[in-house]
C-alpha cells in the first residue's frame, strides 16, 4: 500500500513538472557575464573577435576572444572598448 502510494506521487509530480522551461529565465549563465575585467587596454592585434554579455549581467562588457584560446571581459563604458566594437568582428 505505502509503495503504491509513494509510486503515485512520483508519478503526479513528474508529470506536474515544467517541461519546457527557459533556462535564461531562470538564471543568467555565469559563462556569458563578466565579474573582472581588464585593467589596461588590450591590443587590437591579439583580438580575433568579440560577443557581448547578457543583458541581464549586472555589467554591460565585451567578452574579447584573444589569440592563444584565451578571453579577456572589459567593461563597455570604456572609450577604447567602443573604438574596438566598431572594428573586430563579433564572434560566431
Amino acid at each position: 500500500m505505502k509503495l503504491t502510494s509513494v509510486a503515485l506521487v512520483c508519478l503526479l509530480l513528474a508529470a506536474t513538472w515544467p517541461q519546457d522551461v527557459d533556462s535564461k529565465s531562470m538564471h543568467v549563465s555565469s559563462s556569458r557575464c563578466c565579474f573582472s575585467f581588464a585593467q589596461k587596454r588590450i591590443s587590437q592585434k591579439t583580438i580575433q573577435c568579440y560577443r557581448e554579455t547578457s543583458s541581464t549581467c549586472a555589467y554591460q562588457a565585451a567578452i574579447f576572444k584573444l589569440k592563444g584560446g584565451r578571453e579577456s571581459c572589459a567593461l563597455k563604458k570604456e572609450r577604447w572598448v567602443q573604438d574596438y566594437l566598431g572594428k573586430v568582428k563579433p564572434c560566431l
